[in-house]
């Protein structure tokens, strides 16, 4: 699968929530798309069609292709700790995720270019990888020659304080740092992750 560039009001009305963000059109139209979207609504969907529909949306949520998925997955299995929380853990380890949390970007999809534009430092080094992984008590700034570009300074401008207990944000530095790991509880992304170990331990 390559990464989704479509209608993103469409995919939200898939998974009924959201998930990119707030959304107008999914205000007014909170249901499947398709002729059928509120006949289908009704239906019941088997046990392996949750969990497929819970591991897309989890991959749809964090902009991750299928085999990153499953590396990752593979990754939080080999580690101690229940599998479906390191999993979502490790996602928002992310690099492009932890921008986004920061509010150096308003949606991860803003982060992912940000970060592959080379606006974005970690400890002061330029990291164009949105997919590496941020380690506890490393800083993510933003590049000084990126420091006055609009879509950044906006996006501050917009930024909550202390929205997240595991960051901590500088102002004056437009810098942040990633103080730990989330607990799932402070992780607020509906997913149910437990359908997702199951879908995979098949």
């Amino acid at each position: 699968m390559a990464r989704y560039r479509g209608p993103k009001s469409k995919i939200a009305r898939k998974f009924g929530e959201p998930i990119f963000g707030p959304d107008k059109v999914f205000e007014h139209k909170n249901y499947p798309p398709g002729m059928h979207g509120l006949a289908s609504k009704r239906r019941k969907v088997s046990e392996y069609g949750q969990q497929l529909k819970e591991k897309q949306k989890a991959k749809y949520t964090y902009g991750v292709l299928e085999r990153q998925f499953r590396t990752l997955f593979k990754k939080a299995q080999a580690s101690k700790g229940v599998t479906g929380e390191v999993l979502l853990q490790l996602l928002e380890s992310r690099l492009d995720n932890v921008v986004f949390r920061l509010g150096i970007a308003k949606t991860r999809a803003a982060a992912r270019q940000f970060v592959s534009h080379k606006h974005i430092t970690v400890n002061g080094k330029l990291v164009n990888i949105p997919s590496y992984t941020v380690k506890s008590g490393d800083v993510i700034g933003v590049r000084e020659k990126s420091k006055s570009l609009e879509e950044i300074t906006g996006s501050l401008q917009s930024r909550r304080s202390s929205q997240y207990e595991w960051l901590e944000w500088d102002g004056a530095q437009m810098a942040g740092k990633f103080l730990n790991r989330p607990e799932r509880e402070e992780i607020p992304e509906n997913i149910k992750e437990q359908l997702i170990v199951e879908l995979y331990s098949k």
